[in-house]
């Protein structure tokens, strides 16, 4: 059951809507940076084996089978340490993921000003984000004037003055974006763990039982 709503969390933050929109956009060869994925495939993985290596316990539990708990403890510990490994990676990269996908809008939007723009797709790439994020230019300064200089760029407000108000930049909101989902994977990265190791201690205790018992 754990490894169910892992794995549907992991499959939601997948196909969301606003991360496939923004990290499945490319800018002329370049594609954008979609490191973030890597954290989703390893709860989608932990997720998929979590419920095989839960039915081989189960069975085992039903069975009374020492060599199948035994396995299934090992898994367990296999499963777990691949998860501190990724909740290390995720946690020294969490900054860098926002940067690169800020360094990505940065360039498509220098590119969506140039006089040549027409000849690339930087135009689209930069009102994919704008659209997405509901923001406007990489600063509060540039987003102001934005829509009053180039009024393609950004989504179109009512009047001049909702463009000053209402637009967040889009440096602010890729942060936003990405430290919410990161929040996410994290919540669900501690409560695998936890029902990990609940998981392992009451293996052992099975397994420790069904030896005494053949004991005696």
């Amino acid at each position: 059951l754990a490894g169910g709503i892992i794995l549907g969390v992991a499959l939601w933050l997948r196909h969301d809507s606003q991360t496939t929109n923004i990290l499945y956009l490319q800018l002329g060869d370049k594609q954008a940076p979609n490191t973030f994925y890597v954290g989703i495939y390893i709860l989608i993985a932990v997720g998929a084996v979590m419920m095989f290596v839960g039915f081989l316990g189960c069975y085992g539990a039903i069975q009374e089978s020492q060599c199948l708990l035994g396995t299934f403890f090992t898994c367990l510990v296999i499963l777990f340490a691949c998860e501190v490994a990724a909740g290390i990676w995720g946690f020294v990269n969490k900054d860098q993921i926002a940067k690169d996908v800020k360094q990505f809008y940065d360039q498509a939007f220098q590119q969506a000003l140039m006089a040549e723009s027409d000849m690339n797709n930087g135009k689209a790439v930069v009102k994919t984000f704008h659209e997405t994020l509901d923001c406007c230019g990489p600063d509060n300064a540039v987003g102001a004037i934005t829509p009053l200089w180039r009024d393609d760029l950004c989504p179109k407000k009512e009047s001049v003055l909702k463009n000053l108000i209402e637009f967040s930049n889009c440096h602010k909101k890729i942060d936003e974006l990405f430290s919410g989902k990161l929040y996410l994977i994290g919540i669900a990265a501690i409560v695998v763990a936890v029902i990990m190791i609940f998981e392992m201690i009451l293996s052992m205790v099975l397994c420790c039982g069904i030896r005494n018992s053949s004991i005696y």
